[in-house]
């Protein structure tokens, strides 16, 4: 490991330990049994390895995504429950065999990000389909917060594609998710759902994970513009010998 990815790695490191310090004591405090605890400690385990660009946070997040959606049906958020069953699985499984495609010597993801272009693109899509999905799910006469729920369905699936890709942005969307995730566990909490305050704390330590996730992805990205442009320095040196 060279003196530049050093640094990193320690940062890595320190950041995972603490959300983990932080997540164990809050779980063992608020969890109302050992099944609610492994929600929260596999979902913070999964968040927090993927912000750091390790391929593991995909083997986790396998387990998290089937115990969350059982969490999600007692609570009549359907639309959460589809989600991870039929789409979080599938992908989690997919994306650990892209990124260990992509994985570095410092056994953390190659990382990237869109263009201007790109970007506007993403958001017109979030808009446009959390709209035709909120007015699906209000079909159902049990389904709570229907739009809200239709958000955080469109938003996470339009994210873990960027997160398969390595790109950057996967983070400003899963900013966006979390604080609408928190409000919508917040009024489930309000209204008697089960586990709801564990959720809320939860999906706050996801907030700050997403933050810590953008700003991590953000100097990688620097880094490997650094050594792409220094790797055709090289060739175009050996070229000219």
């Amino acid at each position: 490991m060279t003196s530049k990815t050093l640094p990193y790695a320690r940062i890595d490191l320190a950041w995972l330990m603490w959300l983990m310090s932080v997540g164990s004591v809050l779980s063992t405090v608020l969890s109302t049994s050992i099944f609610d605890l492994s929600v929260f400690l596999s979902g913070i385990l999964c968040v927090g390895l993927i912000a750091i660009g390790r391929r593991e946070g995909y083997l986790i997040g396998l387990y998290n995504s089937l115990a969350y959606s059982i969490l999600a049906y007692s609570n009549g958020l359907y639309g959460e429950v589809y989600l991870n069953l039929f789409f979080f699985i599938p992908t989690g499984i997919v994306g650990y065999v892209l990124w260990q495609r992509h994985t570095t010597s410092s056994q953390t993801v190659a990382m990237r990000q869109l263009s201007g272009f790109q970007r506007a693109f993403i958001a017109a899509v979030c808009i446009v389909c959390t709209g035709v999905l909120g007015l699906a799910l209000q079909l159902n006469p049990s389904q709570n917060t229907p739009f809200i729920d239709a958000t955080t369905n469109v938003l996470s699936v339009v994210a873990t594609f960027l997160m398969m890709g390595r790109y950057k942005e996967q983070w400003l969307l899963y900013i966006v998710l979390n604080v609408v995730t928190i409000g919508m566990w917040y009024l489930r909490f309000s209204a008697g759902g089960e586990s709801g305050d564990l959720m809320v704390l939860m999906w706050s330590l996801f907030l700050l994970n997403a933050l810590f996730g953008y700003w991590r992805w953000h100097q990688g990205t620097k880094q490997a513009t650094v050594l792409k442009a220094t790797e055709n320095t090289a060739e175009d040196v050996c070229d000219a010998v």
